[in-house]
C-alpha cells in the first residue's frame, strides 16, 4: 500500500476506534433501527420543504473556556411554535400541558410519562437522557439502579435531601429497551424540558450523560472530555457529568471521584 494511503487508512481507523470509545462509555452496544411510520415519513416530509438549508455546524472547541469559567452554547433543535408558556410557567402548568402526550412514537411502549420530582424551587436541577423500566412502572425519575446511585451521591455525598433537589429527564417516556432517545423524540419533549428548567429556575443545572449534555450544549459531545466544565444553558450555569449508569457499567475509583467532584463544585456555585 502506498504511504499517502496508508497514512490515510491508519487516519480512518483512528477515528473509528475513537467513535467506538465514545459509544462505549455511554454503555452503547447495540442499535436498534428506527421503523417510519405513515405520521413520522410525513412528518419529515413537511419539514424538509418548510425548514431552510442548515449552515455548516460550528467546530467544537477545544480551548480553554472564557475568564468568567462558563462557555455559552446555543440549543441546535428548534422548539415548536404552538406552545405559548408564560413568562413564568409553574410546573403545574407544564404537566397539565403535557396531559397524557401522544406528540412521539415513545407513548406506545410507555407505562407511565415520568415527568420530574422534587423542590419545585430548588436551586439544583439534575436533568437525564430518560425513563427506565423502574421509572416506567413507577412514574419517577431516577428510582432504579442509576437512581439509587444518584440519591446517595446527593444525600450522603452532598449531605442534601433528594426533596431539595429538582430531577428530570431530556424525553418523559422510556425508549424501548432503553436505548437512546431519537432525535423527533427529544424535540417533541424539548419544550417542556425548556419550561420546566423556566419555571425551577434553578440557579445551576447537572446535567447526567451525553444524551442531555449534548442537548443543553447544541452539539455533540463526548462526555468523558467535557465533565468537570463549566458552561452555560440560557444563562443559567450547566455542569455535564457522567450519568449514574455509567458509574454502575464502568466502575472506577477515579470515575467515581470524578463525578463527585463536579457535584460538589455544583453544589458550590448553587450556593453563590
Amino acid at each position: 500500500m502506498e504511504r499517502p494511503l496508508a497514512d490515510e487508512a491508519r487516519a480512518l481507523i483512528a477515528s473509528a476506534r475513537l467513535l467506538l470509545e465514545d459509544f462505549i462509555e455511554e454503555g452503547v452496544h447495540s442499535f436498534e433501527r428506527a421503523v417510519p411510520t405513515a405520521d413520522t415519513t410525513a412528518m419529515h416530509a413537511e419539514r424538509a420543504r418548510s425548514k431552510p438549508l442548515e449552515t455548516a455546524r460550528e467546530p467544537v472547541r477545544t480551548a480553554a473556556p472564557p475568564a468568567s469559567g462558563i462557555a455559552s452554547a446555543t440549543p441546535s433543535v428548534e422548539l415548536p411554535d404552538e406552545i405559548v408558556w408564560s413568562a413564568q410557567p409553574t410546573l403545574e402548568e407544564v404537566r397539565n400541558e403535557l396531559g397524557e402526550c401522544t406528540r412521539c412514537g415513545l407513548a406506545v411502549g410507555r407505562n407511565r410519562i415520568v415527568f420530574g420530582d422534587g423542590n419545585p424551587e430548588a436551586d439544583l436541577m439534575f436533568v437525564g437522557e430518560g425513563p427506565g423500566q423502574e421509572e416506567d412502572r413507577r412514574g419517577l425519575p431516577f428510582v432504579g439502579k442509576a437512581g439509587e446511585l444518584l440519591t446517595q451521591m446527593i444525600e450522603k455525598g452532598l449531605e442534601t435531601p433528594r426533596s431539595d433537589v429538582y430531577i428530570c429527564n431530556i424525553v418523559k417516556c422510556r425508549p424501548p429497551n432503553n436505548r437512546t432517545p431519537l432525535e423527533a423524540e427529544i424535540a417533541s419533549c424539548r419544550p417542556f424540558l425548556d419550561a420546566q428548567i423556566a419555571a425551577v429556575k434553578p440557579k445551576v443545572i447537572v446535567a447526567l450523560g451525553k444524551p442531555a449534555s449534548s442537548l443543553l450544549l447544541g452539539r455533540d459531545v463526548a462526555i468523558t472530555r467535557i465533565r468537570g466544565n463549566w458552561f452555560e444553558y440560557r444563562g443559567i450555569p450547566l455542569m455535564p457529568t457522567l450519568h449514574p449508569a455509567y458509574i454502575l457499567r464502568q466502575y472506577t475509583p477515579e470515575n467515581r471521584r470524578h463525578v463527585w467532584e463536579d457535584l460538589k463544585a455544583a453544589l458550590a456555585r448553587s450556593r453563590e
